[in-house]
């Protein structure tokens, strides 16, 4: 915007003064063909070769104007451009971040569920070797049957997030 603005204000003095011409520590205003200094028509004062030279002057200026706005108009591609890229960078780095970041929580989902997994296997080995040589009480055989259910639970709630994540 505050560029906008700036161009405004050039193009817009430009247009005022874009028919000046400073010649001898003078400033001439040059209007449809005729030179006039401080409002007073001169054109009759200057010889055609400087009329001429006053001429080809503010053609020369003009040009040097057309090349400044023309290399302003290809610096603000260059800008658009260059926000244009930053602006897919950014976006590439945060999708980048986000699949990591699930990569990340499903590696964690797979691990758990792997721990429990063999935690389960275990302790269901566990209870039939005891089970097998006779050494469970009723309550011991309840407290592992109970123990074995919750960690079926926690292998399904596992197994679930795994398969979420």
């Amino acid at each position: 915007m505050r560029f906008f603005i700036t161009t405004l204000v050039l193009l817009f003095s430009l247009s005022i003064h874009a028919q000046e011409i400073i010649k001898d520590g003078k400033t001439y205003e040059i209007k449809k063909g005729k030179i006039f200094l401080e409002d007073k028509d001169v054109t009759e004062t200057f010889t055609v070769e400087e009329r001429k030279a006053l001429l080809s002057k503010l053609k020369a200026n003009a040009e040097a104007v057309d090349l400044k706005e023309k290399k302003e108009k290809e610096e603000r591609k260059t800008e658009k451009a260059q926000k244009k890229l930053e602006k897919k960078h950014k976006k590439a780095e945060k999708a980048q971040k986000r699949a990591e970041k699930a990569l990340k929580k499903k590696q964690k989902a797979q691990k758990n569920y792997n721990k429990l997994s063999a935690k389960l296997e275990n302790s269901q080995k566990k209870y039939d070797r005891l089970k097998k040589k006779g050494k469970l009480s009723p309550q011991d055989e309840n407290k592992w049957l109970e123990k074995i259910e919750k960690l079926n639970a926690k292998v399904s709630k596992a197994e679930k997030q795994m398969k979420r994540a």
